[in-house]
C-alpha cells in the first residue's frame, strides 16, 4: 500500500512479468494438488475428524484461488471500469461447485477530499455488484451499500483515516442489488498534501466471503471434532471403569472369593484392539458357586464403547445370577437368549459356559456360535467337540445341547474369544493355538500359561479386543 506522506508520489514499479508468471504456474501446481487430496484422498464425511480435514482442504482451495486471482492482477494490472461482455473463467470451488474468479478480486478506489471526486477500478464495481456505467460512491454514499449492523463501524474507521491519519484495516459487509450479501475486507490511508492535510483516501477492498465462509466451516469442524474426542474419551473412561468393575483383576492368577477348589489353577488376560480406542464387549469369568462347582465362562457382545460394555455387565450378572441359582449350562444358554431377544436394544452375542464339578473331574458345557474350548493333555491339543448352539439373541425360542467332558489331573483347558489370534478365526486360529501345546505343557502354572499365549499373541496387530481365560487341573 502506498505510504500516506504524500499525495504526488511516484508509481510503484511492476514486478517483472517472468517472475509472477513463475509464480502462478507455482500456484496453480499446488491448487491443484490439494484439489485431488480434497476429491480423491480424503474420507467420506462420515465422521467429525474427516469433515475437519475436508474444511481444512477447502479452506486451502480458497486461499490458493484467492493467491492466483491476486498474482494475475498483480501481473496485468487493474482492469478499466467497464461491462464485461466475456464469460468469466470457471474455477473449482470446494465441495465441486462452480464460481466466477471475479468473486475473489481485488478492487481499489480512491476518493479526493478537495474535488470530491471518485475513482474505482473495474474489479470494485462487480465486487458491489454496481453498474460500471454508473458513477463511483462519494465516501459519504459508500455506507448506503453496506449492511445496517456495519455501517457505523464503517463510518468510524473512516473517520479515524480522515481526521487523525490512522490506517484503516476491517471487514463489513455489503448488499449487493442483487441481495445477495458479501463480506469485504478493507485496508486504506489516507493521502496527505504539501501542507500536511488530508487531500484524499486511497483503499484496497477485497471480496472475502468465500474464504470467511472457509474458515468458519473449519472452525465448526474443529469445535464438532473436539466435542467428538471429548465425549469418547469420556465414554472410554466409563467403559475401562465398568470393564475393571465387572471383570476379576487379570493382572495374575484368579482368585474365587472363599479360596475356589484346590483342584483348579486360574489366569486370564484381556487384550485390547490395537486398531480402536473403544472397549468391546468381551468378558471372562470364574466364579465358585455355593454346591462347591466353579463356572467358567468368556463371551463377546457384539458392539463397542459403553453401550457394548455395560450391555457385557448386564449380561455376565444374569450369568452370574443363573450360575448360582444352579442352572445347568444349556438351560442357561437358553435363558440368556430369551434376554437378549427380549431386549430393547436388539444385539448379540456368543459365548462358553462351563460348569466343573471337583470331586468327579466333570466338566458339563453349552456353547453360543463360539469357538470351543481347547483341552491340552500330554503335550498336545484337541478342540472340544461343541454341542449345538446359535448365537444369544440371534432367534427366539432357540435352544441349546450340552456337552460333558472327564477331566485329567495335568490337563490344560484354554477359553478365548475371537481375536485372539491376530488375522485369524475359526479353524486357522484354534490351530494356531494348539500348536502351542509343546509349551504350554513345559509351563508350571495357568499363569506362566496366559503369559506364553501373550508372548505368542500379544505384541501383534489385532483388529478387535479379546480375552483368554485358563484353568489347569490338579
Amino acid at each position: 500500500m502506498p505510504s500516506h506522506v504524500s499525495a504526488d508520489r511516484s508509481a510503484a514499479q511492476p514486478p517483472q512479468r517472468g517472475s509472477v508468471d513463475a509464480l502462478i504456474s507455482q500456484t496453480r501446481r499446488l491448487l491443484g494438488d490439494v484439489d485431488a487430496v480434497r476429491r480423491e484422498g480424503l474420507p467420506d464425511d462420515s465422521d467429525p475428524e474427516a469433515r475437519w480435514q475436508r474444511a481444512l482442504c477447502d479452506l486451502a482451495v480458497h486461499q490458493l484461488n484467492d493467491l492466483d486471482e491476486h498474482l494475475a492482477q498483480l501481473r496485468d494490472g487493474p482492469q478499466p471500469a467497464v461491462l464485461e461482455t466475456a464469460a468469466p473463467h470457471p474455477r473449482t470451488a470446494p465441495g465441486g461447485a462452480r464460481h466466477e474468479s471475479l468473486l475473489s478480486r481485488v478492487g481499489s478506489a480512491e476518493w479526493n477530499l478537495l474535488t470530491d471526486e471518485a475513482t474505482w477500478s473495474g474489479e470494485l464495481y462487480q465486487i458491489l455488484g454496481r453498474d460500471p456505467a454508473a458513477p463511483p460512491l462519494t465516501l459519504d454514499e459508500l455506507p448506503s451499500l453496506v449492511h445496517e449492523d456495519d455501517q457505523a463501524g464503517l463510518t468510524a474507521m473512516v473517520t479515524d483515516c480522515l481526521v487523525d491519519g490512522k490506517p484503516i484495516d476491517g471487514e463489513f459487509r455489503i448488499v449487493r442489488p442483487d441481495g445477495g450479501v458479501r463480506t469485504v475486507h478493507m485496508m486504506g490511508e489516507p493521502v496527505l498534501d504539501t501542507d500536511g492535510t488530508t487531500a484524499s483516501m486511497w483503499a484496497v477492498l477485497r471480496d472475502v466471503s468465500e474464504l470467511r465462509r472457509s474458515q468458519r466451516a473449519v472452525s465448526e469442524t474443529r469445535d464438532s471434532l473436539q466435542r467428538q474426542r471429548h465425549i469418547a474419551q469420556t465414554e472410554h473412561r466409563l467403559a475401562v471403569e465398568l470393564q475393571e468393575a465387572v471383570l476379576p483383576q487379570w493382572r495374575g492368577a484368579l482368585r474365587f472369593p472363599h479360596g475356589g477348589p484346590e483342584t483348579l489353577d486360574l489366569a486370564a488376560h484381556y487384550l485390547p484392539s490395537s486398531e480402536s480406542a473403544l472397549i468391546g464387549g468381551n468378558w471372562y469369568d470364574a466364579l465358585e458357586l455355593p454346591d462347591g462347582q466353579s463356572l467358567l465362562t468368556v463371551g463377546d457382545l457384539t458392539g463397542q464403547g459403553i453401550a457394548a460394555t455395560s450391555g457385557m455387565a448386564m449380561l455376565l450378572g444374569a450369568l452370574r445370577g443363573m450360575a448360582v441359582a444352579g442352572a445347568q449350562p444349556a438351560q442357561l444358554m437358553g435363558w440368556l437368549n430369551q434376554l437378549l431377544d427380549a431386549s430393547v436394544q436388539p444385539t448379540l452375542a456368543s459365548a462358553v459356559y462351563c460348569r466343573y464339578t471337583p470331586e468327579t473331574r466333570t466338566l458339563a458345557w453349552a456353547q453360543a456360535g463360539h469357538p470351543a474350548p481347547l483341552l491340552f493333555r500330554s503335550g498336545t491339543g484337541c478342540v472340544l467337540a461343541p454341542p449345538a448352539g446359535v448365537l444369544l439373541g440371534a432367534t427366539s425360542g432357540a435352544t441349546y445341547e450340552q456337552a460333558e467332558e472327564t477331566l485329567e489331573p495335568g490337563d490344560l483347558l484354554l477359553l478365548h474369544t475371537d481375536g485372539l489370534v491376530p488375522r485369524h478365526t475359526g479353524d486357522a486360529a484354534q490351530h494356531r493355538l494348539l500348536a502351542l501345546a509343546p509349551r504350554l505343557t513345559e509351563a508350571r502354572t495357568a499363569q506362566d500359561c496366559v503369559r506364553t499365549v501373550i508372548e505368542e499373541f500379544g505384541e501383534t496387530e489385532r483388529e478387535d479386543d479379546a480375552c483368554v481365560l485358563i484353568a489347569r487341573i490338579y
